[in-house]
């Protein structure tokens, strides 16, 4: 039994494997014209031996990636992606909305963030952090939580002078205060994981 889809299905595994039958669920992470380009990832967890047998089939629908055993990992993937792109989308349109508060063209400064930004900083960074995260080692010594709550502090009040919302750098400032007081103020900003780990607090 194979299964694609973009929300969550707790029961049909649990049905699947109660009858003997082999089980591979799978997400779909692109929009539906992209569907079929080789470009386009799928994701799937579950069984491996459907995966492999039938990944030519898989393929024509795009790059099949094979996540694990689990079942559930595949929608959690395509979950914690989803989480990435709107966070990601959310930085960049504040971004644009304090540069057009000096009358700065969106498209002209996609330029810099898009052309420059994200490929040349945020995503070799990112590679070269994950390995750390994942030991939960976070040194300071290319720069601190507290260096960078002084960055995000300057941002929240730049945010404010130039008459744009200051709530998203306001949570990420906030973030490196909560984690500052929790002990992390040496380490460097990838330690909020620590606290991203825990449930939030009930408002």
């Amino acid at each position: 039994m194979a299964h694609r889809h973009s929300a969550s299905q707790d029961h049909a595994p649990v049905t699947a494997e109660e009858k003997g039958v082999h089980y591979l669920d799978g997400a779909i992470l692109v929009p539906p014209q992209a569907v079929g380009s080789p470009d386009s990832v799928f994701v799937y967890s579950g069984s491996q031996s459907i995966f492999e047998g039938h990944r030519k089939t898989l393929a024509t629908m795009g790059g099949p990636r094979y996540l694990g055993a689990d079942p559930s990992l595949a929608v959690l993937y395509n979950t914690a992606l989803l989480s990435l792109l709107y966070a990601s989308v959310q930085g960049f349109l504040h971004a644009a909305a304090l540069v057009g508060s000096a009358n700065v063209e969106v498209e002209k400064f996609s330029e810099i963030a898009t052309g420059w930004l994200l490929p040349n900083v945020v995503t070799p960074y990112l590679r070269l952090e994950a390995p750390d995260i994942g030991k939960g080692h976070y040194p300071g010594d290319r720069g601190t939580m507290r260096m960078n709550l002084t960055a995000l502090e300057h941002i929240y009040r730049t945010s404010q002078e130039q008459g744009v919302s200051s709530e998203l750098p306001g949570q990420l400032k906030k973030l490196a205060e909560d984690a500052t007081s929790a002990g992390y103020g040496d380490s460097n900003f990838m330690a909020v994981i620590e606290l991203l780990k825990k449930p939030s607090k009930e408002l």
